[in-house]
C-alpha cells in the first residue's frame, strides 16, 4: 500500500493497466484499493500493509513540517520504502526513525534524498513512467502476474515483492528496458520455488474453503 505526502493526481490513463480497476496515483505510485488474490502476501499481511502506510504517513506528518517533505511511502510485507525528498538531512534521519518507530514496521528503506521538492510536473512524470513499467511487467517473461509491486520517484523505479531469485531479474530487466527508467532498485523478499509452491497450495485450499 502506498500513500504520498503532497499532491494527490487521479491516474485514469494507468486504468487499462491493471484491466479497468479504478486507481490513484499517490506521487509516483499508482494504488489499488482491493486486496490482489495472486499477490503472494496473505489477505491480513496485504490489509496490515495499507495500516502501516497510513501510521506511517501520520508520524511523519507529526515529526516534519509538511512544507519541507514530499515522501511517497510504500509497506509490502512490513518492509517500509521511504521515497521522494526532505530539506535537510536531519530530516530524512527523522523520517527514517519515525517510520521504524511504527507498531508492526520490520524494516525502513530509507531512499530520500536531501534537497529540493519534485515540482507538480516530476510527480506526473513519475505517474506515467509506472505505468508504463507496470504496463511492462504485466506482459514479461518470468515474472508472474500481481506478484511485483512497482513505484517509481524521480525515474527511480523500486520493485517489491515475495520472488524467486529467477523472478527478481527477470522483472529487473523487463523494469529497467522501459524507455525513461534511469535506475532500478530491487527490495525483493526473495523465497524457493518449493516456497512458491505452498503459498499456491495455501491460497487454492482458501479460495475453495470460499467457496463452500
Amino acid at each position: 500500500m502506498r500513500r504520498a505526502i503532497g499532491w494527490v493526481v487521479v491516474a485514469a490513463v494507468l486504468a487499462p493497466v491493471l484491466g479497468g480497476c479504478v486507481l490513484f496515483a499517490v506521487g509516483g505510485a499508482a494504488v489499488g484499493g482491493a486486496v490482489v488474490a495472486t499477490d503472494r502476501r496473505s489477505v491480513g499481511i496485504q490489509l496490515e500493509d495499507k495500516r502501516i502506510a497510513s501510521r506511517v504517513n501520520g508520524a511523519l506528518s507529526d515529526n516534519i513540517p509538511e512544507g519541507a517533505m514530499l515522501i511517497d511511502v510504500t509497506s509490502y510485507n512490513r518492509k517500509v520504502l521511504l521515497a521522494g525528498e526532505v530539506k535537510t538531512a536531519e530530516q530524512k534521519a527523522l523520517a527514517e526513525t519515525s517510520a521504524a518507530k511504527v507498531e508492526n514496521v520490520r524494516e525502513v528503506v530509507n531512499e530520500l534524498t536531501v534537497g529540493s521538492l519534485a515540482t507538480l510536473g516530476d510527480r506526473t512524470d513519475d505517474t506515467l513512467l509506472a505505468g508504463k513499467v507496470r504496463a511492462a511487467l504485466l506482459g514479461a517473461d518470468g515474472v508472474p502476474t500481481g506478484v511485483v509491486e512497482a513505484t517509481v520517484n524521480r525515474d527511480v523505479v523500486y520493485l517489491l515483492g515475495k520472488v524467486t531469485p529467477a523472478e527478481a531479474d527477470a522483472a529487473a530487466k523487463t523494469a529497467s528496458r522501459v524507455s525513461g527508467v534511469r535506475r532500478v532498485v530491487k527490495l525483493f523478499d526473495l523465497i524457493s520455488n518449493e516456497e512458491v509452491e505452498a503459498i499456491k497450495r495455501t491460497q487454492q485450499e482458501s479460495s475453495a474453503g470460499a467457496k463452500n
